[in-house]
């Protein structure tokens, strides 16, 4: 009851924000208004009961009283006696006195807690007696088992228990043909509106994605034992060790557009690597001294490009006599990807990474930090400067030395390829140690001639005519040729302020080349020209 004004008070703000038409308010009002009654009824009517039941026990204590008292005194009566003969009589005339009590009472408490409605009362009853067939199967029940008991007018309340189950069957019946019709002659629900647009619908791109056709996906399957994703860890692990800084995680995905066997590595969204790998298989890659030829399916390695074939568990071992470098299908897609991440590392050095590189050492060097980053040079410039040695194979695990050198010349310094060119500088042992270890560095060299063209170019336009351009480059594959022919890296040396432009112009088709200033080379070590670019 002391909920119903707020029922009514939710449903006429339901109506005001129109999230009900009239025409449901108003049934929500007469259904609210029903329940007030009956409660507000049974209130008094539970009062009644409660008041009629409690006066017949009262009227019971008094007779069983009196009887044991008139039988004792007035008849002389033992007390056993006049206990077994007035109690037996006490309760005889409590239930002739308080089963008819008992049904006036409860039919007086329904009468009086009827709701206001346009039925009368044969009506309401009726009605909440067949409304559910429930009710009827509980009283059938009920019946049942009376009629089960010895003694009981056995026939009288099994016939009961059958009428009352039949009106429970037939009840039943009418109510799932009735829910049938509802359900065929229900009017089609109108289409759903397209809900708006939101902030929600935007999707940003991973950083780096790797996409499987469904014969892969076992491989990145943790419940399928995939040893993908724990090799993926690991190429993360080595990547962050050997560049300087902890590429983005690589969210995995299956596409079922792909082929079975296919599958793609995006950077930003972009494709940047796509190959095929066969579960199940091993990939033989010719290292260019096998001895032999093997049957498969002939393929190339996807991260170098060397010649390849996709063999049997079978030829496993006769492909490693013939001398190949025989890995299973997870290694090929790691190889892959871990060949890639070196390649395109300085696409993923974003500021968030460079902050983070900052933070890591302002641990131990918060000083040094605070000089150069943003007093000396913005973080911005600091990112494009630690791309640019990335973009040429340049490990930027020495962020003290890349500091300390930015905190000399920055504040003198501004423009970030000058500033790259003396970090270079100052990292020259560390770049020339990951290219040639601690032996002589056997490189290549500029013909003379050659190199004062160059400088002439440089100091002229800026840029090299076609033709140079074209000679350049011929020379340039011909000479790398011969150079990796004997097994010594792809290192070219020139004069410091020609690197820059050599080293954005070989790149485009000899990406696996590097070029040096001789002001990069520590003055302890041996340097030897073995091929000339441009020598005859």
């Amino acid at each position: 009851l002391d909920a119903m004004p707020g029922k009514q008070m939710a449903i006429d703000a339901d109506l005001n924000a129109g999230l009900i038409a009239e025409d449901e308010a108003r049934q929500r009002r007469k259904e609210v208004s029903q329940e007030s009654d009956f409660y507000g009824s049974m209130d008094g009517a539970s009062k009644f009961v409660r008041g009629d039941a409690v006066a017949g026990l009262i009227i019971m204590a008094v007779t069983l009283i009196g009887g044991l008292l008139i039988g004792m005194l007035q008849y002389g009566m033992s007390f056993g006696d006049a206990a077994r003969t007035y109690t037996i009589m006490t309760i005889g005339d409590g239930l002739v006195a308080q089963i008819p009590a008992l049904v006036i009472s409860t039919a007086a408490g329904v009468t009086v807690s009827r709701v206001n409605t346009e039925q009368d009362v044969g009506q309401q009853i009726i009605g909440q007696l067949f409304v559910n067939p429930q009710v009827l199967i509980l009283a059938a029940c009920v019946m049942g088992l009376l009629g089960l008991v010895p003694g009981m007018p056995n026939l009288i309340f099994l016939f009961f228990t059958a009428l009352l189950g039949g009106l429970a069957w037939i009840l039943t019946r009418q109510r799932e043909r009735r829910l049938v019709e509802e359900e065929l002659n229900a009017p089609l629900a109108p289409p759903p509106e397209a809900p708006e647009a939101s902030w929600d619908d935007v999707q940003l791109v991973d950083t780096l994605g790797l996409e499987v056709g469904h014969r892969l996906i076992p491989l990145v399957d943790q419940r399928q034992d995939g040893e993908l994703l724990g090799r993926i860890k690991s190429v993360r692990k080595k990547f962050a060790q050997e560049v300087g800084f902890l590429p983005a995680v690589v969210h995995i995905r299956d596409n079922l557009e792909l082929g079975a066997n296919t599958y793609v590595i995006s950077l930003k969204g972009a494709e940047i690597g796509r190959a095929e790998a066969y579960p199940g298989k091993w990939l033989a890659i010719d290292p260019g001294q096998v001895t032999g030829q093997l049957q498969g399916t002939p393929t190339a390695d996807p991260a170098f490009g060397l010649p390849a074939v996709w063999i049997d568990s079978a030829q496993r071992e006769h492909a490693q006599v013939y001398g190949y470098t025989v890995v299973d299908a997870g290694t090929v897609i790691a190889t892959h990807l871990n060949h890639l991440l070196h390649r395109h590392a300085a696409e993923m050095l974003g500021r968030q990474e460079v902050q983070k590189l900052l933070d890591k050492l302002g641990e131990d060097q918060k000083s040094l930090v605070e000089e150069v980053v943003p007093k000396a040079i913005t973080l911005t410039a600091l990112q494009r400067i630690l791309q640019n040695l990335l973009e040429e194979d340049v490990s930027i695990r020495d962020m003290r030395t890349i500091l300390d050198t930015l905190a000399e010349y920055a504040p003198h310094q501004q423009d970030t390829n000058e500033l790259t060119a003396l970090v270079r500088i100052a990292l020259g042992r560390a770049i020339t140690q990951q290219w040639f270890g601690a032996g002589t560095l056997n490189v290549l060299g500029l013909d003379a001639q050659l190199e004062q063209v160059l400088l002439q170019a440089m100091n002229g336009s800026g840029a090299l005519e076609p033709g140079l351009a074209e000679t350049l480059m011929i020379q340039a594959e011909q000479a790398l040729e011969q150079h990796e022919t004997s097994g010594e890296p792809p290192v070219l040396v020139s004069q410091h302020s020609l690197r820059p432009l050599l080293s954005r112009f070989l790149r485009r088709r000899l990406r696996h080349m590097a070029v040096m200033s001789q002001a990069e080379i520590p003055d302890d070590r041996t340097l030897r020209v073995t091929t000339l670019v441009g020598g005859r």
